[in-house]
């Protein structure tokens, strides 16, 4: 089992930046975390879970339409997710949570699908006003 936890969400104004982390651990991760990709995703309330952007546990990386340009996905180190946010808009306020998984899939594009996804953070609030 693989903990995360994020942090880093608060209230910003449209055009405004926040940077998202998200600390994994666990046994299971530590011993094998090179096989784990990880992806961020949000939900607003009365929305649909969205896919935002994923990184593979081969290092390739991939992003919702919406958010290409002006979010990137990395990894600080070993441990941490991070998920730089620029250029906000204010229908992008929803809790964001950050997910993982011990395989890269067949295709990059499954990443932002949170099926592929067994272990999930408690989310972190972002709100962005106008």
């Amino acid at each position: 089992q693989v903990q995360l936890v994020e942090s880093g969400g608060g209230s910003v104004q449209a055009g405004g930046s926040l940077r998202l982390s998200c600390v994994a651990s666990g046994y299971a991760y530590s011993v094998n975390y090179r096989r784990y990709s990880m992806g961020w995703f949000r939900q607003a309330p009365g929305k649909e879970r969205e896919g935002v952007a994923a990184l593979g546990s081969d290092g390739r990386t991939i992003y919702a339409d919406s958010v290409l340009g002006r979010f990137t996905i990395s990894k600080d180190n070993v441990n941490t997710l991070s998920l730089q946010m620029n250029s906000l808009k204010p229908e992008e306020t929803a809790m964001y949570y950050c997910a993982a998984v011990s395989r890269t899939p067949t295709t990059l594009e499954r990443l932002l699908n949170g099926d592929e996804y067994n272990s999930w953070g408690q989310g972190t609030q972002v709100t962005v006003s106008s």
